[in-house]
């Protein structure tokens, strides 16, 4: 039996300027069910108010608080250690970072950082990680679906830095259990009694399997035929998210 449902935003509930279809009434049934509902996203091009009002504007019907962005998650913890990072980020969320970003970077905090990702800021993060900074990763996703094609994400890049500099990202977005964990505590239900519905197979499916969470991977958005085969815990693996509302409501 299902208590809450997690899920991701894009590709799931919408591919790029379109709605999936049937999504906003899925939506509308789990909102209006017992079971607790949240959306989770490792998005970083957008501010957590941006992604708030898409999903208005896409006919969603929701609160703020039931989002849950990587981006938030990763500025609590930098402020929680007094981190000064260097921030590579994407232009569209820098003013959300801007009170952090400060000189003497003494942690390095990459998201999806688009163009930011050239070889003289990549070469800054690696010499500051090399010193023995911290580097922090908004998550492991290694690649994005936009304007019907598949997109780098910011995963390639932490590895890379990670090799480069030989240590470890602390990550703060999914795939990451405490990330999972932390929308967990939000809710009434255990981590067991949690679904989580996603468009990745590894951030959104395994992440959460890993973290204790059920998983329903969605055909549609960044999935790539045979993805159900790359995770052997087993897990739902349906159409669309209207598929996976069903089964959750039908389980509640």
């Amino acid at each position: 039996m299902y208590q809450a449902l997690f899920f991701d935003i894009s590709g799931v509930l919408y591919d790029g300027e379109l709605v999936i279809p049937g999504a906003v009434e899925a939506i509308a049934r789990a909102q209006a069910s017992a079971l607790e509902v949240r959306f989770v996203t490792n998005t970083s091009r957008k501010t957590c108010t941006q992604i708030y009002h898409d999903l208005l504007g896409f006919g969603f019907s929701l609160e703020p608080a039931q989002i849950f962005t990587a981006p938030v998650a990763a500025k609590a913890l930098l402020k929680q250690h007094h981190w000064r990072p260097y921030c590579l980020v994407h232009d569209n969320i820098r003013s959300e970072f801007a009170e952090l970003d400060l000189p003497d970077p003494n942690a390095v905090f990459i998201s999806d950082a688009e163009s930011g990702f050239c070889y003289e800021a990549l070469d800054k993060a690696f010499q500051l990680c090399h010193a023995g900074a911290p580097l922090i990763g908004i998550g492991l996703n290694r690649y994005f679906k936009s304007d019907g094609k598949l997109h780098l994400d910011a995963g390639p890049f932490i590895r890379a830095i990670e090799f480069a500099a030989a240590t470890e990202a602390i990550i703060v977005g999914k795939p990451s259990a405490d990330f999972f964990a932390q929308v967990v505590r939000s809710v009434a239900a255990p981590a067991d009694k949690v679904l989580m519905v996603g468009d990745d197979v590894f951030g959104d499916v395994e992440g959460a399997l890993n973290a204790g969470l059920k998983a329903c991977l969605v055909k549609t958005g960044k999935y790539q035929p045979s993805d159900e085969l790359l995770v052997k815990e087993p897990f739902l693996c349906v159409d669309s998210v209207v598929e996976a509302v069903d089964c959750a409501l039908r389980v509640a």
